[in-house]
Parts: C-alpha cells; structure tokens; sequence
C-alpha cells in the first residue's frame, strides 16, 4: 500500500491559491489514475484503488494545511501503513517555480503542513515531493502563498503538475531511489 497526501487548505477560497499546489497535484494523479476523491475519511478527501497490483491511497486533508498531522496519523494507523510508503506532496518557497524536488525524508524547512505531519508522526522520516512556488522579491510570504497564479505562471504550474504526477507513479511502482534518480 502507498499513501500519497497533498497538502492545501479546503474552500473555494484556497482552490486555486499557490499553498494548494498539494490538492492539485492530487487532483491531477487521481484524474490520471481513474479515481475520485470525494469520500469523506481521515477528516480528508479520500480516494482508494489497486492499480497495477499496488494498492494507492490519496489523501486531501481538509483540516487546513496547518492541522494536516492528525489527518495523515489517522490514515497511517488505519492502514498500518509503514513510512517509506507515505509521499507527502507541499509547495515550497525556496525552489524556483518550475522545479520538484523528492526526498526520502529530511527537515520540514519552516513548512507547516510538513511540521505538523512530523509532530502528529513523531518523526520526519517520511518522503515529499516538493513542488516549487519561488519566494516573493518584496512582500509578506504568507500572502504570496494564499494568492493564486497569474497566467504566465499557471502555464508553469500546469506543466509541473504533469511532471509532479509522472514522479509520483515513478514512486508507486518503481521506489523512491528510481524516482529520486530520474526526477531530481
């Protein structure tokens, strides 16, 4: 079993904003993969389905991005879900939009979602893909991360979803080393 979370804040307000950048992605793999994610579970949407022999949980927890440890504990302790199986999917501030980086594990680098997945956890040693929004020139980052893409960028964030997705099959079925060595 693998368990794939993509971090966002729920609401209309939140939907298209760059901190969302989990959701979509999601949103995205479900759509490639055949599966919807519109059951309720795990204070997340919630999709499951065996595909290609492995069985694949996707997460959207809807607790705000902030509160997401308790969604992702949940979903872990239900399906006795060992680490190495669980890629949390975040936007970050400090890679250039355009670019993803996958890691087996590591620090949370000031990210919330990420800090309260470690806290609910009780560790760090979890995989992430992240996915790059750039750090605003001037401004308040919490506002930059709340405001959505302007057209040129949404080009941008379309094309990284679609490499965003290929990564996250490459996990599934082929590890975290392939996708790491063909993706990073």
């Amino acid at each position: 079993m693998k368990i794939i979370v993509g971090l966002g804040n729920p609401g209309e307000k939140y939907l298209k904003t760059r901190h969302n950048f989990g959701f979509m992605i999601i949103d995205r793999l479900a759509q490639q993969l055949e599966m919807v994610c519109n059951q309720k579970k795990f204070q997340s949407f919630f999709c499951k389905k065996t595909v290609e022999q492995e069985e694949v949980v996707l997460l959207k927890p809807q607790t705000f991005m902030n509160l997401s440890g308790s969604a992702v504990r949940e979903a872990v302790d239900m399906y006795k879900c060992a680490l190495q199986n669980l890629m949390v999917v975040c936007d970050d501030l400090d890679l250039p939009l355009g670019k993803i980086r996958i890691r087996r594990n590591g620090g949370c680098g000031g990210h919330r979602g990420l800090e309260s997945i470690a806290a609910g956890l009780g560790t760090t040693g979890f995989s992430r893909l992240k996915v790059g929004i750039g750090r605003p020139a001037v401004g308040d980052p919490g506002n930059y991360v709340l405001s959505v893409f302007s057209w040129k960028e949404e080009v941008i964030a379309l094309e990284i979803t679609e490499k965003a997705c290929l990564a996250l099959k490459s996990w599934i079925f082929e590890g975290i080393e392939a996708c790491m060595n063909k993706f990073n």
